[in-house]
């Protein structure tokens, strides 16, 4: 059916059949200059629900910002039933910087939401994208990676309790889903709050493409965008095992209790067994060293990337997988590492 529905946001609109690019004021800088977010949104001229995909409220987390680009721009949107609004650099401060805050008081902006006129100038920012791209849409997606320093397996977070939120993190088709509200402030939890269900997908390391994660997190997209209506294509994804993490009695950051370099034996998305060792601590001379054990059987959903630590710093997340995940994980990694 013919979609008679214009995107309308605060100083324009998208008419169905239509796309605009624009780059949109959120604040101003100190000299006065506008601070202006690049959005691109695309309103199908046939039915269907409005999405967000966005990225980079974190200015250095890049991966993300490469796959909602590449979804406005690069993938053919004729057959778009709905409407898709782009948003690939939140912060756009941080991202010129290229640090994780806002460079106003280093402010997060991913703790800011929903956001309020005439508050700090980072809810302010927040209230600006929030009203006029997030409140209008009917789901969402937001893009995140590791913070410098860690690199995470691709996964999604998401709160599992609300059904339509479930449903959308079962549709992105991700091996791990981590349950969770999620605290005040996150653009997730603030979003499904007002009634745009929305999951994070995390993905990779800051400060770099990884095409490898960026792909999946495509095929992610193209998933939901099926089980949605949203294009005419290939069926939901199944990823071929799935676990959802739902108490943080199945999940533990693994600190350091020394200070030292670290000799990581494991990558992210590996499988350890009870007692392996997942890496070394040493000190400059190799004349001290102390090993760091797994405390039970589990993924390696995100670990140390940088390899130096205080005592207290986070070496890697552990999630626990139960037996029968566990089984099909060690044969799919057997046959990797047989090819």
């Amino acid at each position: 059916m013919q979609s008679d529905a214009a995107f309308e946001y605060d100083g324009g609109r998208v008419d169905p059949g239509t796309r605009r690019n624009l780059r949109y004021a959120i604040s101003e800088t100190y000299l006065g200059d506008p601070i202006r977010i690049p959005v691109t949104v695309v309103n199908g001229d046939r039915e269907g629900p409005t999405v967000f995909l966005s990225a980079a409220s974190h200015g250095d987390e890049l991966n993300g910002i490469e796959v909602v680009r590449e979804v406005a721009h690069e993938w053919d949107l004729s057959d778009l039933a709905g409407t898709l609004v782009c948003l690939p650099v939140l912060n756009v401060p941080g991202f010129l910087a290229q640090q994780r805050y806002l460079p106003i008081y280093d402010r997060d902006l991913n703790r800011s939401f929903p956001g309020r006129e005439g508050s700090t100038s980072a809810k302010r920012m927040a209230a600006r994208i929030f009203d006029n791209f997030i409140q209008p849409c009917d789901f969402g997606v937001d893009f995140h990676t590791s913070t410098r320093g860690r690199t995470n397996m691709l996964h999604v977070r998401a709160d599992m309790s609300d059904d339509a939120v479930a449903r959308l993190a079962q549709a992105f088709g991700s091996n791990v889903i981590i349950d969770g509200e999620g605290g005040d402030g996150l653009l997730r939890t603030e979003a499904t709050r007002a009634g745009v269900p929305t999951v994070t997908v995390e993905m990779g390391e800051a400060h770099r493409f990884q095409r490898d994660l960026i792909d999946d997190a495509l095929a992610g997209v193209e998933s939901v965008f099926a089980e949605y209506g949203l294009r005419e294509t290939p069926v939901v994804r199944w990823p071929g095992w799935r676990t959802v993490i739902r108490d943080t009695d199945e999940r533990t950051w693994i600190r350091a209790d020394v200070g030292g370099i670290v000799d990581m034996h494991h990558e992210s998305g590996s499988l350890v067994h009870a007692g392996d060792r997942i890496c070394t601590l040493t000190d400059p001379f190799k004349s001290d060293s102390a090993a760091v054990e797994a405390p039970f059987t589990g993924l390696l959903v995100g670990v140390l990337e940088n390899p130096v630590v205080y005592p207290g710093n986070p070496l890697c997340h552990l999630v626990e997988l139960d037996d029968e995940v566990r089984r099909v994980v060690e044969r799919e990694q057997a046959a990797d590492t047989a090819a």
